[in-house]
């Protein structure tokens, strides 16, 4: 479900970005390695946002872009960087990069509360965006995943 992002992503994507710290750590002792890390996996992701959404279908950037990674990096290098030690790094640092992730996100979803008038009606753009680029899917599947109303596809679902 879309619902549990909040808490898979930030346990998927901490991988990565804590065996880059281990390996630059251990050989360099710079405390720059996650956030090294982080930097290259936006790139290419905004790469993969580019060309495969906007590029092929021309879908809007701001349905999928990436989650924004640098201040739980940044926080993760500045604990390894503080203590020294791996254990500490691990509890504290990782609870933070857990704990900033949602947070650091909301800046960039906030604009899309927006209130707008549309047609006579009072809409947020999210509703309008979600209004005008109908997701895929059947009903059936979208009512199982969604687990909410059908909005989105205006008069030819919902009466």
């Amino acid at each position: 479900r879309r619902r549990l992002w909040v808490t898979v992503t930030p346990i998927v994507l901490i991988t990565f970005p804590a065996a880059v710290q281990a390996v630059i750590w251990e050989h360099f002792r710079l405390p720059f390695g996650a956030t090294l890390c982080v930097l290259g996996l936006l790139f290419g992701e905004w790469v993969n946002r580019y060309f495969n959404f906007w590029g092929w279908t021309y879908f809007p950037i701001n349905f999928v872009f990436p989650a924004i990674l640098v201040p739980g990096a940044i926080l993760l290098d500045v604990t390894l960087m503080m203590t020294g030690s791996y254990l500490a790094t691990a509890v504290f640092g990782a609870t933070a990069w857990g704990l900033i992730f949602y947070p650091c996100n909301w800046p960039i979803i906030a604009a899309l509360h927006q209130p707008v008038e549309y047609h006579g009606m009072l809409m947020s753009l999210a509703n309008i965006a979600g209004y005008n680029y109908v997701r895929t899917g059947t009903p059936e599947y979208i009512r199982m995943i969604e687990k909410g109303t059908l909005r989105t596809f205006g008069k030819d679902v919902a009466p």
